[in-house]
């Protein structure tokens, strides 16, 4: 009989080694795990030592994943997977007193996702809530990677095998600063946005998809002006007259004109979109995430009962 062979490596290590293959980059992976550059640099080396191989290696400013550092990534993202399906079980046995939720939103969703999650927690004193907020990829990320179980977005991607459940109308609106000349009009026909400086969120955000693919089916060719990373930033930069820019109304206050801002009287707009809860189909979900689900469908019920 072949006696086992424990792993050269430890859990840190891997740790490190996994952020810094997903980032591909060491910066940010110390960013993520709260360590400093060189820490995470050392247990790289370390690493490399141990295995007898390279596994990143410089490229232009970043660097490179080596073949065997893809295979070790996959390896470690499995065996990630493995010890949370561990802790799930051991979860399960005592029903729903202990777990972590693992739960992910969209930027957007942090207008109302609290009020979401306030109900559950309430409900279960005992489960920890792991609440990550970040644009569309990165989320999708997350969940491709199994660092979270559910995940509320505009846009699923169609890539991914996953159950959808909406939850909660999503309108998109234009939005300008409240002296805008078009507050005082009635309507606005579409094609008028080509000659407004655009403002826009950054690439991978769920709202600027949906505003450029529902402005393309119009053959609306947009000037744009300047990518803001936050809704916070858009709406300042916006009510600073710096241009016109599409919003979720959930990101607005009642009362827009108290921000600086009005919604424009733009023809086809608001775009109706829907917030959907989404959770992978073919993978085994936590009874926090179940329960969560459950819960969801409850509240719609009641909503529309």
């Amino acid at each position: 009989m072949s006696k086992f062979r424990l792993p050269k490596v430890t859990f840190n290590q891997l740790r490190t080694f996994e952020s810094v293959a997903r980032l591909a980059s060491v910066t940010k992976a110390g960013r993520e795990l709260q360590l400093t550059q060189p820490t995470v640099t050392v247990q790289i080396r370390e690493l490399q030592h141990s295995m007898g191989v390279s596994l990143i290696e410089p490229s232009g400013r970043g660097i490179r994943i080596t073949d065997a550092g893809r295979r070790l990534q996959q390896a470690a993202t499995d065996m990630f997977g493995l010890w949370r399906h561990f802790e799930d079980d051991l979860q399960a046995l005592q029903g729903l007193e202990r777990g972590v939720l693992r739960i992910a939103g969209v930027t957007t969703t942090e207008y109302f996702i609290a009020r979401w999650l306030q109900r559950f927690a309430q409900r279960h004193p005992g489960i920890e809530v792991d609440l990550s907020v970040d644009n569309r990829d990165r989320i999708i990320d997350r969940l491709q990677d199994e660092r979270c179980e559910l995940a509320v977005m505009m846009l699923p991607p169609p890539s991914l095998e996953l159950e959808t459940l909406d939850c909660l109308g999503n309108p998109l609106v234009v939005i300008g600063p409240r002296d805008h000349p078009w507050v005082r009009r009635r309507k606005v026909p579409v094609t008028a946005l080509a000659e407004e400086p655009w403002l826009t969120r950054e690439a991978g955000s769920g709202t600027r998809l949906a505003a450029e693919q529902h402005l393309q089916e119009w053959g609306v060719q947009l000037a744009e002006r300047m990518t803001l990373g936050s809704n916070e930033a858009l709406k300042h930069a916006v009510a600073a007259g710096m241009g016109v820019a599409v919003l979720s109304r959930h990101a607005l206050s009642r009362d827009p004109a108290q921000e600086g801002l009005a919604i424009l009287p733009v023809a086809t707009f608001p775009v109706r979109r829907q917030w959907k809860l989404v959770w992978h189909r073919k993978r085994r979900l936590t009874l926090p995430a179940q329960a969560f689900i459950d819960e969801a469908r409850q509240i719609l019920s009641e909503l529309t009962a």
